[in-house]
Protein backbone atom coordinates (compact mmCIF):
# COMPACT_ATOMS: atom_id res chain seq x y z
CA UNK A 1 0.00 0.00 0.00
CA UNK A 2 1.29 3.32 -0.84
CA UNK A 3 0.70 6.61 1.40
CA UNK A 4 -0.37 9.87 -0.19
CA UNK A 5 1.87 12.89 1.31
CA UNK A 6 0.13 16.21 1.86
CA UNK A 7 1.34 19.68 2.74
CA UNK A 8 -1.43 21.24 3.71
CA UNK A 9 -4.71 21.18 5.36
CA UNK A 10 -6.65 22.10 1.66
CA UNK A 11 -5.11 18.96 0.36
CA UNK A 12 -6.24 16.88 3.06
CA UNK A 13 -9.53 18.53 3.49
CA UNK A 14 -10.42 17.73 -0.66
CA UNK A 15 -9.94 14.42 -0.08
CA UNK A 16 -13.36 12.38 -0.29
CA UNK A 17 -14.29 10.30 2.83
CA UNK A 18 -16.39 7.54 2.36
CA UNK A 19 -15.67 6.21 6.51
CA UNK A 20 -14.12 6.15 9.85
CA UNK A 21 -11.01 8.55 9.63
CA UNK A 22 -8.63 7.17 12.15
CA UNK A 23 -5.08 9.13 12.78
CA UNK A 24 -1.69 8.59 13.99
CA UNK A 25 0.34 12.06 15.11
CA UNK A 26 3.66 11.40 15.01
CA UNK A 27 6.90 13.88 14.91
CA UNK A 28 8.01 11.48 12.27
CA UNK A 29 11.18 9.15 12.70
CA UNK A 30 8.99 5.91 12.43
CA UNK A 31 9.78 2.75 13.80
CA UNK A 32 7.64 -0.41 14.56
CA UNK A 33 5.99 0.96 17.50
CA UNK A 34 4.33 3.42 15.14
CA UNK A 35 3.78 0.80 12.72
CA UNK A 36 1.78 -1.02 15.35
CA UNK A 37 0.07 2.62 16.16
CA UNK A 38 -0.59 2.72 12.34
CA UNK A 39 -2.02 -1.24 12.03
CA UNK A 40 -4.10 -1.13 15.23
CA UNK A 41 -5.60 2.11 13.16
CA UNK A 42 -6.26 0.45 9.83
CA UNK A 43 -8.53 -2.54 12.04
CA UNK A 44 -10.19 0.49 14.01
CA UNK A 45 -10.90 2.56 10.28
CA UNK A 46 -12.05 -0.85 8.00
CA UNK A 47 -11.24 -1.15 4.72
CA UNK A 48 -14.18 1.65 3.77
CA UNK A 49 -12.52 4.21 6.01
CA UNK A 50 -9.16 5.78 6.26
CA UNK A 51 -5.73 5.79 8.33
CA UNK A 52 -3.75 9.16 8.33
CA UNK A 53 -0.37 9.56 10.09
CA UNK A 54 0.55 13.22 10.53
CA UNK A 55 4.32 13.81 10.79
CA UNK A 56 5.08 17.10 12.09
CA UNK A 57 8.32 18.00 14.83
CA UNK A 58 6.25 20.58 16.94
CA UNK A 59 8.98 23.39 18.27
CA UNK A 60 6.37 24.21 20.85
CA UNK A 61 7.09 21.37 23.34
CA UNK A 62 10.87 21.54 23.06
CA UNK A 63 12.17 23.87 25.89
CA UNK A 64 15.71 25.57 25.51
CA UNK A 65 18.75 22.85 25.38
CA UNK A 66 16.71 20.54 24.19
CA UNK A 67 16.98 18.75 20.87
CA UNK A 68 14.52 20.23 18.49
CA UNK A 69 17.52 20.57 15.80
CA UNK A 70 18.95 17.18 15.98
CA UNK A 71 15.48 15.29 16.18
CA UNK A 72 15.37 13.28 13.38
CA UNK A 73 14.14 13.90 10.17
CA UNK A 74 13.59 11.03 7.84
CA UNK A 75 10.56 12.07 5.82
CA UNK A 76 10.65 9.89 3.03
CA UNK A 77 10.99 6.33 4.98
CA UNK A 78 8.47 7.20 7.01
CA UNK A 79 5.98 7.29 4.00
CA UNK A 80 7.32 4.38 2.82
CA UNK A 81 6.61 2.70 6.35
CA UNK A 82 3.48 4.09 7.00
CA UNK A 83 2.33 2.84 3.64
CA UNK A 84 3.42 -0.29 4.65
CA UNK A 85 1.47 -0.57 7.65
CA UNK A 86 -1.89 0.48 6.19
CA UNK A 87 -2.31 4.58 5.89
CA UNK A 88 -3.64 6.65 3.08
CA UNK A 89 -2.24 9.24 3.85
CA UNK A 90 0.94 11.30 5.42
CA UNK A 91 0.05 14.76 6.32
CA UNK A 92 3.52 16.39 7.29
CA UNK A 93 2.75 20.51 7.03
CA UNK A 94 5.17 22.88 7.65
CA UNK A 95 5.77 24.71 10.77
CA UNK A 96 3.92 28.04 8.62
CA UNK A 97 1.18 25.36 7.99
CA UNK A 98 0.84 24.66 11.50
CA UNK A 99 1.19 27.89 12.73
CA UNK A 100 0.58 30.81 10.53
CA UNK A 101 1.73 34.05 11.61
CA UNK A 102 4.13 32.65 13.87
CA UNK A 103 3.73 31.39 17.21
CA UNK A 104 0.21 30.88 18.66
CA UNK A 105 -0.39 33.81 21.16
CA UNK A 106 -3.85 31.41 22.36
CA UNK A 107 -2.30 28.38 23.50
CA UNK A 108 -3.82 24.76 25.78
CA UNK A 109 -2.72 24.97 29.32
CA UNK A 110 -2.59 21.70 30.60
CA UNK A 111 -3.27 22.53 34.26
CA UNK A 112 -1.87 21.12 37.31
CA UNK A 113 -1.44 17.84 35.81
CA UNK A 114 0.91 19.20 33.31
CA UNK A 115 3.25 20.65 35.86
CA UNK A 116 3.59 17.11 37.90
CA UNK A 117 6.53 14.43 36.51
CA UNK A 118 7.41 15.43 32.77
CA UNK A 119 6.10 18.73 33.19
CA UNK A 120 8.17 19.16 36.32
CA UNK A 121 11.37 18.35 33.96
CA UNK A 122 10.39 20.52 30.82
CA UNK A 123 8.20 23.28 31.92
CA UNK A 124 5.94 24.18 29.39
CA UNK A 125 6.16 20.72 27.57
CA UNK A 126 2.60 20.17 27.42
CA UNK A 127 0.93 23.12 27.15
CA UNK A 128 3.15 23.00 23.40
CA UNK A 129 2.28 19.55 23.15
CA UNK A 130 -1.87 19.77 23.99
CA UNK A 131 -1.65 23.13 21.64
CA UNK A 132 -0.55 20.96 18.44
CA UNK A 133 -2.71 18.32 19.02
CA UNK A 134 -5.50 20.66 19.49
CA UNK A 135 -4.24 22.09 16.13
CA UNK A 136 -3.98 19.04 14.38
CA UNK A 137 -7.06 17.34 15.77
CA UNK A 138 -8.53 20.30 13.88
CA UNK A 139 -6.88 20.20 11.10
CA UNK A 140 -7.41 16.30 10.13
CA UNK A 141 -10.95 16.01 11.79
CA UNK A 142 -10.48 12.46 12.62
CA UNK A 143 -13.43 10.04 14.15
CA UNK A 144 -10.47 8.62 16.34
CA UNK A 145 -7.14 9.06 17.27
CA UNK A 146 -4.90 6.64 18.27
CA UNK A 147 -1.68 7.59 20.91
CA UNK A 148 1.24 5.16 22.60
CA UNK A 149 0.51 4.26 25.94
CA UNK A 150 4.60 5.01 26.59
CA UNK A 151 4.16 8.05 26.93
CA UNK A 152 1.29 7.70 29.74
CA UNK A 153 1.18 11.50 30.87
CA UNK A 154 0.84 12.77 27.49
CA UNK A 155 -2.17 10.40 26.71
CA UNK A 156 -3.84 11.30 29.66
CA UNK A 157 -3.68 14.82 29.37
CA UNK A 158 -4.81 14.25 26.04
CA UNK A 159 -7.79 12.58 27.08
CA UNK A 160 -8.61 14.80 29.34
CA UNK A 161 -8.18 17.87 27.10
CA UNK A 162 -10.91 16.35 24.99
CA UNK A 163 -13.20 15.83 27.47
CA UNK A 164 -12.79 18.68 29.03
CA UNK A 165 -13.26 20.72 26.28
CA UNK A 166 -15.66 18.49 24.30
CA UNK A 167 -13.68 17.38 21.16
CA UNK A 168 -15.88 15.37 18.95
CA UNK A 169 -13.58 12.55 19.04
CA UNK A 170 -12.09 9.24 20.24
CA UNK A 171 -9.39 8.51 21.45
CA UNK A 172 -7.42 5.41 21.52
CA UNK A 173 -4.40 4.33 24.05
CA UNK A 174 -2.21 1.50 22.27
CA UNK A 175 0.22 -0.79 24.14
CA UNK A 176 4.03 -0.03 24.17
CA UNK A 177 6.08 -2.02 22.24
CA UNK A 178 9.49 -3.36 22.98
CA UNK A 179 12.31 -4.62 21.77
CA UNK A 180 13.75 -8.31 22.43
CA UNK A 181 16.06 -6.62 25.23
CA UNK A 182 12.93 -5.08 26.63
CA UNK A 183 13.65 -1.14 25.67
CA UNK A 184 10.82 0.60 24.99
CA UNK A 185 10.79 1.48 21.11
CA UNK A 186 11.78 5.67 21.00
CA UNK A 187 13.03 7.87 18.37
CA UNK A 188 15.74 8.90 20.14
CA UNK A 189 17.06 5.28 20.74
CA UNK A 190 19.19 6.21 17.57
CA UNK A 191 21.03 8.55 19.91
CA UNK A 192 21.87 5.75 22.23
CA UNK A 193 25.88 4.23 21.54
CA UNK A 194 26.24 0.45 22.32
CA UNK A 195 27.20 1.02 25.97
CA UNK A 196 24.66 3.65 26.79
CA UNK A 197 21.95 1.44 25.32
CA UNK A 198 22.99 -1.23 27.53
CA UNK A 199 22.82 1.40 30.69
CA UNK A 200 19.17 2.08 29.56
CA UNK A 201 18.12 -0.86 29.80
CA UNK A 202 17.82 -0.36 33.31
CA UNK A 203 14.24 1.76 32.88
CA UNK A 204 12.38 -1.82 31.74
CA UNK A 205 14.12 -3.47 34.20
CA UNK A 206 13.14 -1.56 36.87
CA UNK A 207 9.94 -1.26 35.90
CA UNK A 208 9.56 -4.79 35.16
CA UNK A 209 10.81 -5.68 39.00
CA UNK A 210 8.55 -3.86 40.23
CA UNK A 211 5.72 -4.97 38.42
CA UNK A 212 7.34 -8.74 39.37
CA UNK A 213 7.30 -7.76 43.21
CA UNK A 214 3.96 -6.22 42.77
CA UNK A 215 2.58 -9.62 40.60
CA UNK A 216 4.32 -11.86 43.97
CA UNK A 217 2.31 -9.41 46.24
CA UNK A 218 -0.72 -9.83 44.94
CA UNK A 219 -0.37 -14.02 45.34
CA UNK A 220 0.65 -13.56 48.88
CA UNK A 221 -2.98 -11.67 49.38
CA UNK A 222 -4.60 -14.26 47.78
CA UNK A 223 -3.28 -17.33 49.28
CA UNK A 224 -3.98 -15.09 52.63
CA UNK A 225 -7.28 -15.01 51.49
CA UNK A 226 -7.88 -18.37 51.47
CA UNK A 227 -7.13 -18.98 54.99
CA UNK A 228 -9.88 -18.78 57.76
CA UNK A 229 -9.35 -16.82 60.75
CA UNK A 230 -11.66 -19.66 62.92
CA UNK A 231 -9.61 -21.42 65.12
CA UNK A 232 -10.74 -24.87 64.89
CA UNK A 233 -9.68 -24.27 60.62
CA UNK A 234 -6.36 -23.22 62.16
CA UNK A 235 -5.70 -26.27 64.27
CA UNK A 236 -6.92 -28.31 61.08
CA UNK A 237 -4.62 -26.33 58.67
CA UNK A 238 -1.59 -27.38 61.81
CA UNK A 239 -2.40 -30.76 61.31
CA UNK A 240 -1.14 -30.79 57.50
CA UNK A 241 1.21 -28.22 57.98
CA UNK A 242 -0.67 -25.48 56.57
CA UNK A 243 -0.36 -23.14 59.34
CA UNK A 244 3.23 -21.99 58.78
CA UNK A 245 2.42 -21.17 55.13
CA UNK A 246 -0.66 -19.13 56.36
CA UNK A 247 1.09 -17.19 58.56
CA UNK A 248 3.99 -16.64 55.66
CA UNK A 249 1.71 -15.12 53.49
CA UNK A 250 -0.33 -12.76 56.18
CA UNK A 251 2.56 -11.56 57.22
CA UNK A 252 4.05 -10.77 53.68
CA UNK A 253 0.39 -9.16 52.40
CA UNK A 254 0.42 -7.36 55.45
CA UNK A 255 3.80 -5.45 56.12
CA UNK A 256 5.99 -6.16 53.13
CA UNK A 257 3.90 -5.12 49.93
CA UNK A 258 1.99 -2.92 48.36
CA UNK A 259 3.11 0.45 46.47
CA UNK A 260 6.13 1.24 48.64
CA UNK A 261 7.56 -2.34 47.70
CA UNK A 262 7.09 -1.84 44.10
CA UNK A 263 9.18 1.70 44.10
CA UNK A 264 11.75 -0.39 46.15
CA UNK A 265 12.54 -3.02 43.91
CA UNK A 266 12.28 -0.74 40.66
CA UNK A 267 14.84 1.67 42.97
CA UNK A 268 16.80 -0.92 43.54
CA UNK A 269 17.63 -1.39 39.76
CA UNK A 270 18.11 1.97 39.10
CA UNK A 271 20.20 2.65 42.19
CA UNK A 272 22.55 0.13 40.09
CA UNK A 273 22.46 1.56 37.11
CA UNK A 274 23.44 4.69 38.66
CA UNK A 275 27.06 3.37 39.24
CA UNK A 276 27.89 1.69 35.55
CA UNK A 277 29.46 3.14 33.28
CA UNK A 278 27.85 5.06 31.36
CA UNK A 279 25.72 6.11 34.59
CA UNK A 280 21.94 6.32 34.58
CA UNK A 281 21.03 9.66 35.69
CA UNK A 282 17.28 9.34 37.30
CA UNK A 283 15.12 12.37 37.07
CA UNK A 284 12.14 10.53 38.62
CA UNK A 285 10.46 7.42 39.32
CA UNK A 286 6.90 7.30 40.39
CA UNK A 287 3.74 4.97 40.94
CA UNK A 288 0.87 7.41 40.48
CA UNK A 289 -2.75 7.25 39.87
CA UNK A 290 -3.27 7.81 36.11
CA UNK A 291 -6.59 10.05 37.01
CA UNK A 292 -3.96 13.42 37.93
CA UNK A 293 -0.43 11.66 38.10
CA UNK A 294 0.02 12.27 42.04
CA UNK A 295 1.87 9.64 43.82
CA UNK A 296 -0.35 6.95 45.19
CA UNK A 297 -0.72 5.81 48.41
CA UNK A 298 -0.32 2.51 50.51
CA UNK A 299 -3.76 2.14 51.31
CA UNK A 300 -4.49 2.91 47.46
CA UNK A 301 -6.69 0.18 45.14
CA UNK A 302 -7.19 0.27 41.84
CA UNK A 303 -5.49 1.15 38.80
CA UNK A 304 -1.65 2.62 38.88
CA UNK A 305 1.15 3.51 36.44
CA UNK A 306 5.11 3.21 37.48
CA UNK A 307 6.59 5.75 35.62
CA UNK A 308 10.34 6.60 35.09
CA UNK A 309 12.74 8.91 33.17
CA UNK A 310 16.55 9.54 33.35
CA UNK A 311 19.28 9.80 31.01
CA UNK A 312 22.04 8.25 29.99
CA UNK A 313 25.03 10.45 28.08
CA UNK A 314 22.92 13.24 26.62
CA UNK A 315 19.55 11.22 25.86
CA UNK A 316 17.27 11.24 27.73
CA UNK A 317 14.35 8.57 28.08
CA UNK A 318 10.99 7.65 29.37
CA UNK A 319 8.92 4.39 30.21
CA UNK A 320 6.28 3.19 32.15
CA UNK A 321 4.19 -0.12 33.13
CA UNK A 322 0.44 -0.09 34.16
CA UNK A 323 -0.04 -2.02 37.18
CA UNK A 324 -3.62 -2.50 39.41
CA UNK A 325 -3.78 -2.92 43.08
CA UNK A 326 -6.02 -4.76 45.13
CA UNK A 327 -7.08 -6.91 42.07
CA UNK A 328 -5.91 -10.46 41.64
CA UNK A 329 -5.12 -10.61 38.03
CA UNK A 330 -2.12 -9.63 35.51
CA UNK A 331 0.15 -7.09 36.49
CA UNK A 332 1.48 -6.26 33.46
Amino acid sequence: MTATLLRTAADLHARARTGRRAVVMTMGALHEGHATLIRTARKIAGPDGEVVVTVFVNPLQFGAGEDLDRYPRTLDADVELAGRSGADAVFAPSVDEVYPGGEPQVRISAGPMGERLEGAARPGHFDGMLTVVAKLLHLTRPDVALYGQKDAQQLALIRRMVRDLNFGVEIVGVPTVREEDGLALSSRNRYLSPAERRTALALSQALFAGRDRHAAQEALRARAREVPATRARAEALSAIGESRAAADAHAVATTAGGPAAVRAAARLVLDEAARLDPPLRLDYLALVDPADFTEIGDDFTGEAVLAVAARVGTTRLIDNLPLTFGTLGDAS
